[in-house]
């Protein structure tokens, strides 16, 4: 029995995914949920094979609550979002569905799914690469501390340090670890606002009180905390372009 699940905060737009559903026998719907943090966890107790996914809700985003997922079901936007804006996530997602959208539709986004159901996948995960470069991903960074979910604006964030598999996020209120690559953030965070300053920095260029030389040809930027974030020698150049120098 393949599992499914249905995530959208509208009550309507949950209801057609659930009757149109319906027609196919070999998917057991097993949750409705009306937001993200609802369908997380959904998603951690069903462990479903495909969800149908709405982009724009209230709390999280459908983009935010699945970068917080740790085994990736294969998904299926319903959404209002722009079609326009979607079309980058065609090749990954499995399907969009733009509302309104008739039966016969989403019949063929479900039928297509079940034909390849076994490259869902990496699919799903490329996907989470292409949402980074959405604009509604660029204003800020979500992540999970202890089983609570944390939403941290952009522009409140000092800097970031590789840190192994993961990067460490300093902001005022402390450090928080994000399972993603340096790339990753270089990608998804605005390259006016954020400068690769070393191979395992970023920084938040609005932070930087001076620059100060460092070691042959490095430098130090400080920050208006009192941080000392080093700048290499190829990286320097990057955040005296990005300071507008």
């Amino acid at each position: 029995m393949i599992k499914a699940v249905i995530i959208d905060d509208e009550p309507l737009a949950r209801e057609i995914v659930k009757e149109y559903l319906a027609s196919f026998q070999q998917i057991q719907l097993m949750q409705e949920c009306g937001d993200g943090f609802e369908g997380l966890k959904a998603i951690q107790q069903q462990q479903p094979d495909i969800i149908f996914l709405d982009v724009q809700m209230p709390k999280i985003n459908g983009f935010e609550m699945l970068e917080l997922v740790e085994t990736l079901p294969a998904v299926i936007f319903t959404t209002a979002f722009e079609e326009h804006a979607i079309r980058a996530f065609e090749v990954n997602a499995v399907d969009y569905l733009l509302k309104p959208f008739s039966k016969e539709r989403f019949d063929k986004a479900v039928q297509k799914w079940l034909d390849r159901h076994a490259a869902d996948e990496a699919q799903t995960a490329n996907l989470l690469e292409t949402a980074a470069s959405s604009p509604i991903q660029s204003n800020r960074v979500v992540v999970k501390i202890n089983g609570k979910i944390k939403i941290i604006p952009v522009q409140d964030i000092h800097y970031l340090e590789a840190a192994d598999d993961y990067v460490k996020i300093v902001t005022p209120e402390g450090a928080f670890l994000k399972n993603k690559t340096m790339q990753f953030f270089e990608k998804s965070l605005d390259p006016e606002q954020f400068a690769r300053v070393h191979r395992s920095y970023m920084l938040n260029v609005n932070q930087v009180t001076r620059i100060e030389p460092y070691e042959k040809e490095n430098h130090l930027a400080i920050l208006k905390s009192g941080a000392k974030v080093p700048v290499s020698k190829t990286g320097y150049p990057r955040l005296k372009t990005a300071l507008g120098l």
